[in-house]
């Protein structure tokens, strides 16, 4: 994956107020979640915007309030692409991918970022697209080429994510289909249900057409 860099400062100031008025600074309100669990009670220092959660009985992780500048995200959000985020902030950087965004259900801007702290020994499960390469048999037949699912689910360390998940049609014949239980590929862990249909070759009009006058001088 590529690197986005991207700078946050803490966010002190919680709740719905104080997040209605960074918005109208042209601000975004994002929380850092992940990081390593520990043991409660906790004994060190929590830093601005650091809040401690408890995940379990006993154990419990740190999440970060942060704020980011509408401009700072944009490329991050409006593209097909994905990326592992160097976020800096509290004068150190973590790294993270983007987990989810809120938009607001009339304007579509922005309201709400989620980030997930990765490392390179705890995987990480991402949404990456998928792109078709070849020319499908049955493309060559008169079919019709067709993309189901523009993304894939993987598990992997962040590390060892592709920017594109690469998928070759040769071979796909008229009137079949590509499941995920039938993809592989080296050091990724497919998440998305293996009956999933992710292209197939249709048939079109024009391709029957062809296909009964086959059959039919075949019967001669």
């Amino acid at each position: 994956m590529k690197t986005y860099s991207l700078t946050a400062e803490p966010r002190v100031d919680l709740g719905k107020k104080a997040a209605k008025a960074l918005r109208a600074e042209g601000k975004i309100p994002v929380v850092l979640n992940g990081g390593e669990p520990f043991e409660l009670p906790f004994k060190g220092t929590l830093k601005p915007g650091e809040k401690i959660v408890e995940i379990e009985n006993g154990r419990a992780i740190i999440t970060t309030a942060l704020t980011v500048t509408n401009d700072a995200i944009r490329k991050l959000i409006y593209t097909p692409d994905i990326f592992a985020i160097e976020l800096e902030f509290n004068g150190g950087k973590k790294m993270a991918v983007l987990r989810e965004v809120q938009f607001h259900p009339v304007k579509d801007t922005i309201l709400h970022l989620d980030l997930l702290e990765v490392t390179e020994n705890k995987p990480v499960v991402m949404s990456v697209p998928v792109k078709l390469e070849g020319h499908a048999e049955g493309v060559k037949a008169g079919g019709k080429l067709t993309l189901s699912m523009k993304k894939l689910k993987v598990k992997a360390v962040y590390t060892e994510i592709p920017e594109r998940l690469v998928i070759n049609v040769d071979s796909l014949g008229l009137g079949k289909t590509l499941q995920v239980g039938a993809l592989h590929f080296e050091g990724l862990e497919l998440v998305t249900p293996k009956e999933a249909v992710v292209c197939a070759v249709q048939l079109t009009r024009a391709a029957r057409g062809a296909a009964a006058a086959a059959a039919a001088a075949a019967g001669k």
